[in-house]
């Protein structure tokens, strides 16, 4: 028995990508994809890639046939703007049995997490996967969160956090689809710029987790908070890359131990001797990390795709550990390195 999917704003980017997983996994069948602008229109006249694919068509909520309980499907994944989850929940109803994978920022937060009788576990799954086995409902974290969480998390359950600066830089899809000044091919080529200098949404959920391993980080400090964080646009269309620094008196040795012994069971982590490279993860689901050790300094590269581990993958992951199915299925995917 397949697990039946329905995708909810199918039309971007994320729910691009997690069409393109779903169609070849093997454990899973997609019974409808929403989209309110392209409805009647073919997958591929919207996704080019999925030219002789598929054939199936988006759908609108009023053509749905089996009403508005969207019992079609075991599972519906919100691939929708921020606050727009909130609001299609809100809006419809969806049968209890139904289980709801959002890929939006409206649930990630504890504060939100409770919505219309509905739980929403944080899906990260490193970091839950014990509690995401379990749930109905999850929020899929935000993808500068997952590649700065996945760097610091090993430090975190060490209780050693204290000052963290970090950067990172991301490709244009991480914008979204929708044109803005900063995403024009004509801005973004032979061009870099931060933005969201210390401000960006993101931290409020890594602060989340960095709390639940270590008790002494306040969970709302934003402004005062152990994390300096600089994000930055970048030439290229897809991956996030990640550098953390700080103090540390740990030795190398020791910390590869750590890093090991915290990903050991989890098998999209990658830890390398030599260093990382977006290329290495584009187009999977792996996150690479890499530690470079001088004196009492550390620093931490993570990398991953924004669009896979950072959204779709991740949430494809999640589905699998909330059905009990290898978490890996349907999500063996090489890079294109060249």
């Amino acid at each position: 028995m397949k697990i039946r999917v329905g995708i909810v704003g199918g039309a971007g980017y994320t729910g691009g990508e997690l069409i393109r997983i779903l169609l070849n996994h093997p454990a899973s069948e997609i019974v409808f994809v929403l989209s309110k602008s392209n409805s009647g229109k073919y997958l591929y006249d919207v996704h080019a890639d999925l030219h002789g694919e598929t054939n199936l068509k988006f759908t609108s909520p009023d053509e749905i046939t089996f009403g508005k309980n969207f019992e079609a499907a075991d599972v519906l994944f919100l691939c929708v703007g921020h606050g727009d989850a909130k609001e299609f929940i809100e809006q419809n109803t969806i049968a209890d049995k139904v289980r709801i994978i959002d890929l939006s920022q409206d649930f990630r937060l504890a504060k939100r997490a409770s919505f219309k009788n509905r739980e929403f576990v944080y899906g990260l799954p490193e970091l839950n996967k014990a509690k995401i086995s379990e749930a109905t409902n999850i929020a899929n974290p935000g993808c500068f969160a997952t590649a700065l969480q996945l760097g610091l998390l090993p430090l975190a359950k060490a209780g050693i956090l204290k000052e963290v600066y970090s950067t990172g830089i991301t490709g244009s899809t991480g914008a979204g689809q929708n044109l803005s000044a900063t995403s024009h091919f004509s801005w973004r080529s032979n061009n870099v710029q931060a933005y969201k200098s210390l401000t960006h949404q993101h931290l409020h959920e890594v602060y989340q987790s960095l709390h639940q391993l270590q008790s002494d980080i306040d969970p709302n400090s934003f402004e005062e908070g152990i994390l300096s964080f600089v994000p930055w646009r970048g030439d290229f269309t897809r991956g996030i890359f990640i550098t953390s620094q700080l103090s540390c008196g740990m030795g190398s040795e020791e910390l590869k131990k750590m890093y090991k012994d915290f990903y050991e069971g989890h098998p999209f982590i990658y830890l390398s001797d030599k260093p990382i490279a977006l290329k290495q993860v584009v187009n999977t689901n792996k996150c690479a990390i890499q530690l470079e050790k001088l004196g009492n300094k550390l620093v931490i590269h993570s990398a991953i795709d924004n669009l896979l581990k950072g959204a779709s993958g991740q949430a494809v992951q999640n589905m699998n550990l909330m059905f009990g199915i290898d978490e890996t299925k349907g999500l063996k995917l090489k890079a294109n390195y060249f």
